[in-house]
């Protein structure tokens, strides 16, 4: 019993200071709690603006009817029926797509923000319904790379517009890749000229798009191009030019394109390849050329391009080149053939046959409304005839009279006494 009273005061002893220590954490925990609760309210009081700063900006939200990622910065605004470009746009966007809207225009300055949208780099409008790009509508873009405006109504593109107003004055675009597919102008007799002219004076502005890489023009229904569409288009290296309606080359220059690396020239109504065409071809170092799908025909006028054909070595698919007129040729390689396979039928194709024909209705209907007027006036013509014919006549008579009096002496000496 002692030992056991001996133990009693040690024991309650020992739980008497775990109880004060377990208050002591209590009281501590409880008050530390409105020290940094009270803290950081003094702290958010004392700096208003490093606060406010650690918030995203107005600016960097995303608009209301597109659909934004900020961590891979894209900002996507599909199929909106947006009439012009957002305004609160925000500045982190590399890539934005803007396609199927109803934009119809984009003055100068339409990318133009505070702050600037410095690291926009791919901007696609196609199928945005524009029918007018301004000079300087890309200005204040400055790390823009890749611009795609297929499938538009383009009926004005200012030749000013992947550079300032005042082009002299402005830097060079930083445009690489300029994607111009199925631009989809209004119709009309001059519709194809009008594509071509546009286009042409957009591409050929002086050091504007000199860094530019890749172009691509496909299915626009060119029929020809301009001699100098490419001069100012040194750095070039991809030129897509398929499912045009393209018939020759001839008119266009390849000799400043040093740096072509594939021509696409498939889907065209090309029928022939000429020397001067040929050469500059050759002449590029490092270009694929593509020649697909076009109606060769295999005449003695593709004999240069045969023979070219089976020594170089640039042209991708050549094996699959068939002709397509005349019609003994049909389908047969370009590669396969021999020269004396190729000579000029003098038998027209049924297009010019059919366009002679066209030519003879033509001169038959002059020649019968020329017999028509004839008829019509047949009563002046035939009073016109008598006159010219007793004029004759009479003129005839006079030298028949003169003859007479020649003739006879008796007559010829009477006429002169008569004169005396």
């Amino acid at each position: 019993m002692p030992g056991g009273c001996s133990r009693g005061p040690a024991t309650g002893d020992g739980r008497f200071r775990l109880a004060r220590l377990a208050l002591v954490l209590l009281g501590w925990v409880s008050s530390s709690s409105p020290t940094s609760s009270a803290s950081s309210s003094t702290a958010s009081a004392l700096f208003p603006a490093s606060a406010a700063s650690a918030q995203p900006p107005l600016s960097s939200q995303c608009p209301a009817p597109c659909e934004c990622s900020e961590a891979a910065r894209t900002v996507k605004c599909v199929n909106r029926n947006l009439t012009e470009v957002p305004a609160d746009l925000p500045p982190y966007v590399r890539t934005l797509f803007l396609t199927g809207n109803q934009l119809a225009l984009l003055p100068a300055g339409a990318f133009a923000r505070r702050p600037p949208l410095a690291e926009l780099a791919a901007l696609n409008l196609s199928g945005s319904r524009l029918g007018n790009v301004h000079a300087a509508a890309f200005e204040d873009l400055p790390s823009l790379r890749q611009l795609d405006l297929s499938h538009n109504p383009l009926a004005h593109l200012s030749p000013f517009a992947f550079s300032g107003i005042n082009a002299s004055a402005s830097t060079p675009s930083p445009l690489v890749e300029l994607i111009l597919n199925h631009v989809e102008t209004p119709g009309g007799p001059d519709r194809n000229r009008s594509v071509e002219r546009m286009v042409a004076a957009a591409l050929q502005e002086p050091h504007t798009l000199r860094g530019l890489r890749r172009l691509e023009l496909a299915s626009n229904h060119f029929l020809y191009l301009p001699r100098d569409l490419l001069s100012q288009l040194p750095g070039l290296r991809h030129l897509d030019l398929s499912n045009n309606s393209l018939v020759s080359l001839t008119y266009l220059s390849f000799r400043n394109l040093t740096h072509l690396e594939s021509l696409h020239l498939e889907d065209n109504a090309l029928k022939v390849l000429h020397n001067g065409t040929l050469a500059e071809l050759q002449s590029l170092a490092h270009v694929r050329v593509f020649l697909e799908d076009n109606p060769w025909v295999c005449d003695c006028h593709m004999v240069d391009m045969v023979n070219w054909l089976k020594e170089t070595e640039i042209v991708e698919g050549k094996a699959r080149l068939t002709c397509a007129f005349p019609e003994k040729m049909r389908n047969r390689i370009l590669v396969e053939l021999n020269i004396s396979d190729l000579d000029c039928d003098p038998i027209l194709p049924p297009s010019l046959q059919t366009s002679y024909v066209f030519l003879g209705i033509v001169l038959a209907l002059i020649g019968a409304i020329f017999l028509l007027v004839l008829y019509l006036n047949r009563k002046g013509i035939k009073k016109w005839m008598h006159n010219i014919r007793d004029a004759c006549r009479d003129h005839m008579e006079g030298y028949h009279y003169r003859y007479e009096i020649n003739a006879d002496p008796r007559l010829t000496n009477l006429s002169s006494n008569s004169d005396v």
